[in-house]
C-alpha cells in the first residue's frame, strides 16, 4: 500500500516545517514566494492537492471571477481613486455578464510586487483572475503556473509575455501632454515623478516625455527622481523648481503627484498658472477638487475594468489563442492649472 502523503512528508521533502506548509496550504502569510511556490509544486507532485478544473472550465463558461487588487500600506484599494473606477468597471461587467465576483486586496511593496499571496489565489470555485495594479515577478508567476486558470493583468505587468493585460497607453499619452505644452510655448518643461526601475507604466510616461523634448528640438530634460508610492513629490519639486527656476511648465505622472507639485509651486510663491503650468495624468476626481482645478490626461478606468472581464470570458472561450493587449487611450482635458500665454 502506497505511503500516504501528509504534511509532514510534504515538509520532509521541502526541508521547511509543517507549520511552513499548513500556512501555505491554507493560503496564509507569513511565508516567501519561493517556499509558497515549492510547498505547493510538491503537494501536487504527491497527490496531496487536487488540480485544478471546475465545472465551468471544462464548459469553456466564465462563471465566476476572483479579482486582486494592489494594497498599498495605509490606503485600501477602494479609496485609491484610480483602481476604485477600475473595481466599479470590473463590477458592471460582471453584473452584465451574470457573472460571481469574488475580490482580495493584494499587498503589494514601493514598486507594487506582491509581498503575500491571498486565498483567493488558490480558491477552487474560481474560474478565472484578475490581478489589478501589480508587478508579476517570476516568483508569483510561478505560483500562479500552478493552475490552469485565464489571467488579465490590468493595468499590471510581467516579466513573462504570458499574460492577456489591459493598459493605458502612457508613452503615446505622456508624449501628448508634453507636445501639448510645448506647443503652448513652454521651453522648459520638468518631469515630476518615477525612477530609474519604477513601475513599468511610469517608465513609459518618463519616457514620452523624453521623447516629446527630442523630437521638438528641446535638448534640456528636468526630472525630479522619486518614488510616487512613497512620496507625494512636493519636496522633491519644490527643489527642482529651485535649482531650475526657468521651469515654466510641469508634466506629472499622475493627478496626486500633480497635487503635490501646485503645493510645491504654492510654498514657493509660483503662481499656477500664470508662473508655471502643470498637467497630471489619469483624471482622478483630484482633478477637480482642487484650486486651480488640474489639466491632466483622461484615462477610462471604467473601460479598463469592463474590457478585463471581457478579455477574460475570451481566453476562457479560447484557451489557445494568441495573447492580447487591450490598449486604453487616454484623452487631454484642458482645465485651469495650465496657459498658453507664452
Amino acid at each position: 500500500m502506497a505511503n500516504k502523503v501528509t504534511i509532514a512528508t510534504i515538509a520532509e521533502s521541502c526541508r521547511v516545517s509543517p507549520t511552513t506548509v499548513s500556512l501555505v496550504l491554507n493560503g496564509k502569510p507569513g511565508v516567501s514566494h519561493e517556499t509558497r511556490a515549492l510547498v505547493l509544486d510538491t503537494a501536487r507532485k504527491a497527490g496531496y492537492l487536487p488540480p485544478y478544473h471546475s465545472t465551468s472550465q471544462k464548459a469553456g463558461r466564465l462563471t465566476t471571477v476572483g479579482m486582486m487588487v494592489k494594497s498599498e500600506p495605509g490606503l485600501l484599494p477602494p479609496a485609491n481613486p484610480f483602481y476604485s473606477q477600475i473595481i466599479a468597471g470590473v463590477d458592471d461587467a460582471c453584473q452584465d455578464m451574470g457573472i460571481n465576483l469574488l475580490f482580495a486586496m493584494l499587498p503589494v511593496d514601493e514598486n507594487n510586487h506582491p509581498v503575500n499571496v491571498p486565498p483567493l489565489m488558490e480558491n477552487s470555485s474560481v474560474d478565472g483572475l484578475l490581478m489589478v495594479g501589480t508587478f508579476i515577478d517570476r516568483t508569483i508567476h510561478t505560483i500562479l503556473r500552478q493552475r490552469t486558470l485565464p489571467i488579465v493583468l490590468v493595468d499590471g505587468y510581467s516579466d513573462t509575455e504570458s499574460y492577456d493585460m489591459v493598459v493605458s497607453d502612457n508613452f503615446r499619452a505622456a508624449y501628448q501632454a508634453v507636445e501639448y505644452l510645448i506647443k503652448n510655448g513652454h521651453g522648459h518643461i520638468g518631469l515630476v515623478g518615477s525612477e530609474p526601475g519604477c513601475y513599468p507604466s511610469l517608465w513609459e510616461r518618463r519616457n514620452g516625455y523624453l521623447r516629446a523634448l527630442k523630437e521638438n528640438g528641446m535638448t534640456q530634460s528636468y526630472i525630479a527622481n522619486f518614488n510616487v508610492n512613497a512620496s507625494q513629490g512636493e519636496e522633491e519639486t519644490a527643489q527642482l523648481l529651485t535649482e531650475n527656476p526657468q521651469l515654466s511648465a510641469l508634466f506629472c505622472v499622475n493627478d496626486n503627484v500633480a497635487l503635490g507639485a501646485l503645493r510645491a509651486a504654492q510654498r514657493l510663491n509660483r503662481q499656477v498658472p500664470q508662473d508655471l503650468s502643470v498637467v497630471g495624468y489619469d483624471d482622478t476626481y483630484l482633478a477637480t477638487s482642487i484650486s486651480p482645478t488640474l489639466t491632466t490626461m483622461r484615462v477610462d478606468t471604467l473601460a479598463m475594468g469592463r474590457a478585463a472581464v471581457h478579455l477574460l470570458a475570451l481566453r476562457m472561450e479560447k484557451p489557445d489563442a494568441a495573447r492580447s493587449t487591450f490598449i486604453i487611450h487616454p484623452e487631454l482635458v484642458e482645465r485651469e492649472s495650465t496657459d498658453g500665454r507664452r
